[in-house]
């Protein structure tokens, strides 16, 4: 999401902002040195049949009562994009009629993104403390355009939706911004802030250190960490921007079209709560 800020940080941006705008690893039932439960049961059931009803309903009784996370690899990597669908995700975009396959579809096992119409697609699962990785670029050949990482999106949908966004705009990747109200802070002559944007609410910005951006075309790699109210973001392995005092909501991870035909060949979450 790009931003055009003019003037003081009170500055009302009326008519002068432009928007171009589970793989689930094996589970060991027992600690290291315990008894597996499950060879436990087939051992007794051998010998004893009516044991073998009662052995299985524990386990049963075992699996559900484990938690969900735990199931499903807690502090494993999750890949939200497999590389063959969009299972997983849902989307909102401005136009109802469009149909999504036209502006977010898979091909040759890249996640592609036309850019418009305003719009984004997001994760079916909420996340609050994660650290991310994107790994994407500009379409080879291609006029590079504007998107971004959308984190915790609550509130009702929209063009832009109430979240925090990692910048992805050509030139500009480590960025950060707090759409609709949501508390970000930085270094003082790093801060942007705007109220009452048209599309965006009040917002906050925390200005990137530096660039670290390849080439318009050549693959870049994204490193964010959330955890908690601290945020921060290496673009290609280097640290390019921090900010603390984010607000601790859960929400889902988005990709807004916002201009330029995007490509993303991977999408990996790691819980850290």
């Amino acid at each position: 999401m790009a931003v055009l800020f003019i003037g003081l940080r009170r500055a009302h941006p009326r008519g002068g902002a432009e928007l171009s705008r589970p793989n689930t690893p094996g589970v060991d039932l027992a600690p290291a040195g315990a008894e597996n439960p499950l060879a436990m049961i087939e051992t007794t059931a051998i010998h004893h049949p009516i044991a073998w009803r009662i052995g299985a309903t524990a386990l049963s009784l075992l699996l559900f009562a484990m938690p969900t996370e735990a199931r499903a690899g807690e502090g494993e990597p999750v890949r939200l994009f497999n590389g063959t669908d969009l299972g997983g995700w849902s989307h909102h975009v401005v136009e109802p009629d469009v149909p999504i396959e036209s502006v977010w579809s898979v091909r040759d096992g890249l996640l592609v993104g036309t850019g418009e119409p305003l719009g984004y697609i997001h994760t079916l699962t909420e996340y609050t403390s994660f650290e991310l990785v994107v790994e994407w670029r500009w379409a080879p050949g291609g006029e590079p355009g504007n998107s971004g990482v959308l984190m915790r999106i609550n509130g009702e949908p929209s063009g832009t939706p109430r979240a925090y966004e990692a910048q992805l705009k050509s030139g500009d990747a480590g960025d950060l911004y707090g759409f609709w109200g949501l508390a970000l802070s930085g270094a003082p002559d790093r801060m942007r802030s705007v109220e009452d944007h048209d599309t965006l609410g009040d917002l906050t910005g925390v200005g990137k250190i530096e660039g670290n951006e390849n080439a318009p075309g050549e693959w870049n790699r994204y490193e964010i960490r959330f955890d908690g109210g601290d945020l921060v973001v290496r673009v290609n392995g280097k640290k390019v921007n921090e900010a603390t005092g984010a607000d601790v909501v859960a929400g889902q991870i988005g990709l807004p079209a916002e201009g330029g035909e995007i490509h993303l060949r991977k999408i990996e979450l790691t819980s850290i709560e």
